[in-house]
């Protein structure tokens, strides 16, 4: 096998998000930068929290907005 292919591994690699949240982890990387970690994700924690990436959450809400208004302005049509 060839010698000094792989990189360095760094067993006390450091993870900082953007919330403050610091961990240690194993990495080729010795200091990574997240936006979003386990202590900070709505998944995990349970509160409801939009990330948003580029207003595609808003463009969502809105689409769907528009979907029940239809849906009801047919409704309201098959009554008269």
């Amino acid at each position: 096998m060839k010698k000094d292919i792989h990189p360095k591994y760094y067993e006390k690699a450091e993870v900082i998000c953007s919330c403050g949240a610091k961990f240690i982890i194993g990495s080729t990387v010795e200091k990574t930068e997240t936006e979003i970690c386990s202590q900070c994700h709505p998944f995990y924690t349970g509160q409801k929290k939009l990330v948003d990436a580029a207003g595609r959450v808003q463009k969502f809400q809105n689409r769907i907005k528009k979907t029940s208004e239809i849906k009801k302005a047919k409704k309201q049509n098959k009554k008269q």
